[in-house]
């Protein structure tokens, strides 16, 4: 005889009540400690190695550097791609991992990828600066303080910036604060060529004037019989002062350098990256908080260190939020928390309803219970409430039920039946435990693909596989252990069970089932015929990656001409910030000048900084008043900067993408790809659904180039280095010193004066010295003459890329566009050189990847679904019965996507694949169910119709509970698709599982029935 758990529970009931407290104040302890985030965390895979070769062309930096860099990190374990872009003199490489690595392999990989650079690191040119590392690429710097002057320097603010910092530092659970928008500060020391020339002032005899006096360096230490004494040599620059009063010897007497060069102390110019709030200039503390930390508890202490920094600074100093990554997870939580409740709620009242009272009560406890261990195991595994935690739970919470009910309504049949509580109690573990394990078991199964796809999609929805299947298996335990002693306590016998007659629910299904199973050919034709009509469909219902957060805020991509120069792109930001000002659906907004956004949100698409470029992240006061805005600042973008591309966008969900609609266009020669690239950018531009197509890179830009007349030069006493280093100091500057001020350092910079760096005639004219002590204007023996070049180079895996891109319009999906031109960009395709190839990037790409990621996991669900099957049917026949219904499904899914004219994105089909387990497990339960009426002697057919009829109320108030449950998060743009793939799906589902499956069951069984009889007949009859 088989263990009962459920007849050894009610045998320990004080030991089983024991654990049933202890779980409660687990689970509510747990439930407090659990961390809090918006979004599961996942590892961006992405490594940037950088490195600089000063003075190089883009030509020279690309052979001699980006190529040699990139043959090594060729060779990366786990390497996806490699993607490089490189400017005169800079190679900035991304090193992107295949999203099957996982967190330990990522880490290994790094590690690799600094050992082998720095094993080739001797074969790179002389003169290189690195390669340098970042491998924390993805570090989410969630809370942003930016603060403002007036009154006051620049240096002023940043030193109470750098005092705020060093507090904040000390907050618990802050892993590093970033500062943003501070420019270093500069001592120039500017000097007239002509008047050094006039002196006979030989240039590299004032630098080392300046740097030799500057120095640290030991002096020596004297050590007596009774101390230790350190000599110090003066001379070190403290002031501007210092410098001015610098002496050297020129021609046999001494100069001051006050006497031929102005000094002042200013910041770098050209600036670097800049930072606004609400189109002021401002110093920024951009907060990342530690793996595994609480942000709401990070919250609140930052905003307390916060109000006790803002209460010391001086009036005219302000601090504003940027943004409180606290308050956005705080007011999701609140969102799903209260959507879980209201989840619970409906699942109560349709128990209550359906069953009464008394066993309504017993669901009514069991979700709670269910809930409280589940909250104790999700803390103990290190899973956060997020927003895929929290959805999973809203999804399991009917199915939570389903074997409670399942236990309840077992226990009512027998107790009706007059056997006594405890007798009810172990018929339901005896009958049902093992049928409701197997679905258990198989809905899990549908839920692998979400848990063990490779791609960061998957990593990203991980948490929803974890906490269903935690879930599911406590509901189990719940539903064999506790259910019972609850019903045994709560439950009373009903009163004249014996004359009870079915309700006209019960009586229409009866009388339908009856006549679907008569006319049972026309039933499994005309549910054959929904299927396929439904395969048919599924081109209709749009397809879509992820959507676009629910959060207020939009990014503004500003993007200038690639020559541009910074100043040009503050002038725009500046405008750009003007137009914003005094808009009433904005809360408040930053403004990044020569850089992307810092990542203050973990799927943000961060951009490299660039002097062209600048980003404006902009909060609405809500999500109306996001829509609303994005329609106006499209408008300002179209008609103010023409100039510009301008891009409007919310927030992504899942990993970041970018652009939606992107082509690359690859091959050897730039300007081959350059041509295609127009080529195809004519083919998009003929989709109406796609709009300010545009390229990561394309346009050449003017360079000037001085050809030397070597002979000339050298019969001077010239070189092309000395000239380069005459040239860099004229025009540039040359970093010769530094002054140690406080906690900086500020460079000290030799150039020559504003009249004599910005004009190119004078720059014809410089008077170059000679090693005899004259000088000789630059013209003499050097042309000019304008060129053009491309700034930049973008490769993918070591061959010239360039990628067309393009949004899409108001409502339309880059699906849908990258579908409509299918077939001209693949005759575009067709007719390139054979090194040459346009493929498809942006969302499709990455959606392709992940689907691809999902199916390769499908095998193995259906192994393990298969596999459980078996152990609980034991007959390939009824195993083939059971898998026929699982795809029924389709039919509903289909249904309900079009009819709410929801896409069918990642998650729609992740809750798909969860489907096929959900149906399975009423099929399972069912098929035995009409095994146990058979074994009473009934035919085929009145089994199956008295199995159906005895397990309609169970399955049905399930897939309600289900359908109902999903209605608040149904409306949700994240959740919204999936909720109504499982709501059409289950409910159409478990219909026909009512209806079909006795259908084909006996369709099935009873011509083998027959044939048996038939058999059995001919050899009595012999």
């Amino acid at each position: 005889m088989r263990f009962n758990l459920s007849e050894w529970a009610l045998n320990h009931r004080s030991l089983v009540v024991y654990f049933m407290v202890v779980a409660i104040f687990a689970g509510t302890f747990s439930y407090f400690r659990l961390g809090r985030g918006e979004d599961p965390t996942f590892i961006i895979k992405t490594m940037v190695v950088q490195a600089a070769w000063p003075g190089a062309t883009v030509e020279d930096t690309l052979n001699q550097v980006t190529e040699r860099l990139e043959r090594t990190l060729q060779e990366t374990p786990h390497l996806d791609f490699i993607r490089s872009i490189t400017t005169a003199g800079v190679t900035t490489i991304f090193v992107n991992l295949k999203g099957s690595a996982n967190a330990r392999q990522v880490a290994d990989t790094w590690y690799h990828v600094r050992k082998s650079i720095g094993d080739m690191r001797s074969t790179l040119p002389a003169g290189i600066v690195g390669p340098g590392f970042n491998d924390e690429f993805g570090d989410t710097f969630g809370i942003i303080y930016g603060f403002t002057a007036d009154g006051f320097t620049h240096r002023e603010l940043r030193d109470y910036v750098e005092r705020a910092r060093s507090k904040l530092l000390r907050v618990p659970d802050v892993s590093k604060i970033e500062i943003l928008g501070a420019q270093d500060e500069r001592i120039f020391v500017e000097v007239s060529m002509k008047e050094l020339a006039n002196l006979g002032v030989d240039r590299s005899a004032l630098v080392a004037a300046l740097q030799t006096q500057n120095i640290v360096q030991p002096a020596g230490i004297i050590q007596t019989g009774e101390e230790t004494l350190s000599l110090r040599v003066s001379g070190a620059f403290l002031s501007e002062q210092d410098i001015l009063n610098v002496n050297f010897a020129v021609g046999g007497r001494m100069l001051r350098l006050a006497d031929i060069a102005q000094v002042r102390r200013g910041y770098a110019d050209p600036p670097q990256p800049q930072f606004r709030v609400n189109g002021e200039p401002a110093i920024g503390l951009a907060i990342a908080m530690r793996d595994g930390g609480d942000i709401l508890t990070l919250g609140r202490n930052i905003k307390r260190v916060m109000n006790e920094i803002t209460a010391d600074l001086p009036i005219g100093i302000e601090s504003r939020l940027v943004a409180d990554q606290a308050v956005t997870v705080k007011s999701a939580i609140a969102e799903f928390m209260e959507s879980l409740w209201q989840a619970v709620g409906i699942i109560l009242a349709v128990s209550l309803i359906s069953l009464g009272a008394r066993p309504g009560l017993i669901i009514a406890l069991s979700i709670p219970l269910t809930l409280v261990i589940v909250f104790s195991i999700m803390d103990l595994a290190g899973i956060d409430m997020q927003r895929i935690s929290l959805g999973a739970l809203i999804i399991a919470l009917a199915l939570m039920v389903d074997d409670a009910m399942t236990t309840t309504d077992a226990m009512l049949t027998r107790l009706a039946a007059g056997d006594d509580k405890v007798q009810a109690g172990a018929f339901a573990f005896r009958t049902y435990a093992f049928a409701m394990l197997a679905g258990t078991l198989v809905t899990i199964a549908g839920f692998v693909p979400v848990g063990f796809a490779a791609s960061s999609a998957g990593e990203y929805t991980f948490s929803l596989f974890a906490v269903v299947a935690i879930a599911l298996v406590v509901s189990w335990f719940v539903a064999v252990i506790f259910a019972p002693l609850l019903g045994v306590l709560i439950l009373k016998a009903p009163e004249g069970a014996g004359e009870s007659r079915p309700g006209p629910v019960m009586r229409a299904y009866r009388s339908f089932l009856t006549l679907a199973v008569r006319m049972k050919w026309a039933t499994i034709t005309l549910t054959v015929a929904m299927f396929v009509a439904s395969i048919f469909a599924i081109p209709l219902i749009p397809n879509q990656f992820f959507p676009s957060s629910d959060r207020p805020e939009l990014l503004v991509d500003l993007r200038l001409p690639q020559s541009a120069s910074i100043f040009a792109t503050g002038t725009v930001a500046s405008r750009f910030d003007a137009a914003l000002k005094d808009d009433p659906d904005i809360e408040r907004w930053s403004t990044y000048v020569g850089q992307g956004a810092i990542r203050f949100y973990l799927p943000l698409d961060v951009q490299l900084p660039s002097n062209f470029f600048a980003q404006a992240v902009i909060v609405a006061k809500d999500v109306d008043a996001r829509e609303r805005l994005r329609g106006k600042l499209e408008k300002i973008l179209a008609n103010d900067f023409p100039n510009v591309i301008g891009r409007v966008s919310p927030l992504e969900l899942g990993p970041p993408v970018g652009w939606p609609v992107q082509y690359r266009v690859s091959g050897p020669d730039i300007a081959k790809v350059r041509e295609i690239a127009f080529k195809l950018a004519q083919v998009v531009a003929t989709n109406p659904q796609a709009e300010k197509i545009s390229f990561d890179w394309i346009e050449p830009t003017r360079e000037v180039r001085i050809r030397i007349d070597q002979d000339e030069a050298r019969q001077l006493g010239l070189s092309s280095q000395t000239l380069a280093g005459v040239l860099n100091t004229v025009i540039s500057g040359t970093s010769i010193s530094q002054v140690r001020d406080d906690i900086y350092l500020v460079d000290v910079v030799v150039r020559a004066t504003d009249e004599q760096r910005v004009s190119l005639e004078t720059l014809r004219t410089l008077q170059v010295p000679l090693p005899n002590g004259r000088t000789v204007p630059l013209n003499q023996f050097a042309t000019f003459e304008y060129t053009q070049d491309y700034p930049v180079v973008w490769r993918r895996d070591r061959v010239p890329t360039l990628t067309v891109q393009a949004d899409v319009t108001a409502g339309a999906l880059p699906e849908a566009v990258i579908n409509a031109l299918a077939p001209a960009t693949a005759d575009l395709n067709k007719s390139l050189p054979p090194s040459y190839r346009i493929a498809v990037g942006g969302t499709v790409e990455e959606s392709a990847k992940s689907q691809a990621s999902v199916v390769a996991v499908v095998p193995l669900m259906l192994f393990i679904m298969v596999t459980v099957l078996m152990f609980q049917l034991q007959s390939f026949q009824r195993l083939l019965v059971v898998l026929s219904v699982a795809p029924l499904g389709l039919i509903g899914v289909v249904s309900a996507l079009l009819i709410s004219n929801r896409p069918l994105g990642f998650v729609a089909i992740l809750g798909i694949l969860a489907l096929l387990g959900m149906i399975t497990k009423n099929a399972v339960i069912l098929i035995g169910q009409i095994e146990a009426e058979r074994t009473q002697g009934k035919d085929v057919r009145q089994a199956a119709i008295e199995a159906s009829t005895s397990r309609f109320r169970p399955i049905m108030l399930t897939a309600v509970s289900t359908v109902l449950g999903m209605i608040p998060i149904a409306s949700t743009v994240f959740w919204g698709p999936m909720a109504f793939a499982i709501m059409g799906g289950l409910l159409v589902a478990t219909i026909l599982t009512l209806i079909f499956l006795p259908t084909l069951y006996v369709a099935w069984f009873g011509w083998m029935e027959a044939r048996a009889s038939k058999r059995d007949a001919h050899a009595a009859s012999q």
